[in-house]
């Protein structure tokens, strides 16, 4: 197997290249570097100087424009006109910090709670998805006393000191906290089973077990309800309710993170979770509530709030703000009117039936999966099922250069990631479909594996990574 990747190692611009950018990307990117630091991260092999967005549609500073499928942050398109005239109205005419009485946003808690069960009646606002989790750990810890987590190998929850901590594709070692253990993912391409629910719920009984050998108390399980970062294991629908059971069964909580699959990703409803059967006890989301305005939050049961704020104050000052508050009414107005699950629904389908269709004529495409508007594209030596990341990193690169914006997931960064705007039409599914054939078709062979080794002779071997 070839080595697992870091999450931000996947399709990263390497600054031991920026010698070969042209003079006014290198001098952008020397800015970058001089102010941000370590922590800057770009993308592509050659980054790309972005000056503005519409739909679907990305433009760089040289007018080329590009088909986003790798943003879900602009669930319902870039730059869509209702959102932009929402968060313009409302802030020229009031922002202020929560502890006010304001009607926008309890328009919008009463209108997003009516998505959810009965049952799941209370909401707390934050800022991002990574706020979100955070707070549902605690969440978890005080209505439970456990302090212990289940989270998949490769997860990623977001970049909190806390939930870090449950995001092993954030480490360059696949090295967790004693409070943590990994299941898995349920992978039924690679490790193929006659019930992948039973399986995945033993995975997660025997890491409850472990922990209470180890003297952790057992808090709850955090999963992303469509395993985006493992790679986008979608089905059977149904799979994940014996897990949930047994966590219940346990005396632990399930968290589901929508941040990824929810607001009408999966075409199946506004929930991952829905596509399962199944009633999370914490529901958290995050990047696509405000179409790119910073928006997020955490819904439960009001005895499971209750649980933290006698014994903890919690404040977010600009969670739930009133222009958070617009430009998250005008989201769900857009996914409403627009049809939005519907065509995520129904061009997924399309999509994904073209990606089969196009898979039987290219044996390196090992598996197609996902759900709506969440596809993976899984590529394995021709053959096998033995991960083939080379191929992957140079159809993104490749992609990138023929008009098309894509990323990678999965432990070895062998899955591209296909995760467009909701309002992707057929016609931007068929430019996909052509591009990915021509590219495939028209790669000199052993490109992928002349870039890997290239890479290497510039830069030397690197060491084992993970990724989420």
């Amino acid at each position: 197997m070839p080595n697992t990747k870091q999450i931000l190692a996947l399709n990263r611009f390497d600054e031991r290249d920026a010698a070969d950018l042209d003079a006014e990307l290198e001098s952008l990117f020397a800015r970058r570097q001089a102010a941000f630091g370590a922590s800057s991260v770009l993308f592509y092999q050659r980054p790309i100087r972005m000056v503005r967005a519409e739909g679907v549609w990305m433009f760089d500073a040289d007018g080329r424009k590009y088909l986003d499928v790798y943003n879900n942050v602009a669930s319902v398109g870039h730059c869509h006109p209702r959102v932009v005239k929402a968060i313009a109205k409302q802030a020229a005419t009031l922002n202020t910090n929560t502890r006010y009485l304001y009607d926008n946003i309890h328009d919008y808690a009463e209108r997003l709670l009516k998505t959810y069960p009965a049952r799941l009646s209370n909401i707390v606002f934050t800022c991002t998805g990574s706020e979100s989790n955070d707070l549902a750990l605690r969440l978890t810890k005080s209505f439970t006393g456990g302090s212990g987590f289940i989270v998949t190998e490769t997860a990623y929850h977001g970049n909190t000191e806390a939930v870090t901590a449950v995001s092993p594709s954030s480490f360059k070692t696949r090295s967790v906290p004693p409070h943590v253990r990994t299941v898995p993912a349920p992978d039924h391409y690679r490790h193929p089973t006659n019930d992948l629910g039973a399986r995945f719920a033993e995975d997660v009984a025997n890491a409850i077990a472990d922990l209470e050998r180890n003297g952790v108390k057992f808090g709850g399980l955090l999963v992303d309800s469509i395993f985006s970062s493992d790679g986008i294991y979608t089905d059977p629908p149904g799979f994940l309710k014996q897990a949930v059971d047994t966590v219940h069964a346990a005396g632990g909580l399930f968290i589901s993170d929508e941040v990824q699959p929810g607001f009408g990703r999966t075409g199946s409803g506004m929930w991952g979770f829905e596509r399962h059967g199944i009633e999370p006890d914490i529901v958290t989301m995050g990047k696509p509530m405000g179409n790119g305005f910073p928006v997020a939050g955490v819904v439960t049961r009001p005895e499971i709030l209750d649980s933290l704020c006698e014994t903890t104050g919690y404040f977010n000052t600009f969670g739930g703000n009133p222009v958070a508050a617009a430009a998250g009414l005008a989201v769900l107005d857009v996914i409403e009117d627009e049809g939005l699950i519907e065509n995520a629904k129904e061009v997924g389908r399309y999509f994904r039936a073209e990606l089969h269709e196009l898979k039987g004529r290219h044996p390196g495409i090992g598996d197609i999966r996902g759900a709506g508007l969440f596809i993976g594209i899984e590529f394995s030596l021709p053959g096998t099922n033995e991960p083939d990341p080379a191929t992957a990193s140079y159809l993104i690169n490749a992609l990138k250069e023929r008009g098309i914006l894509i990323g990678a997931a999965g432990a070895y960064g062998n899955v591209l990631k296909v995760r467009p705007p909701l309002c992707f039409a057929r016609d931007n599914a068929d430019f996909f479909i052509e591009t990915l054939n021509a590219v495939l078709r028209d790669r000199p062979a052993g490109s992928a594996e002349l870039v890997s080794l290239q890479q290497q002779a510039h830069h030397g071997p690197k060491g084992p990574k993970t990724r989420g």
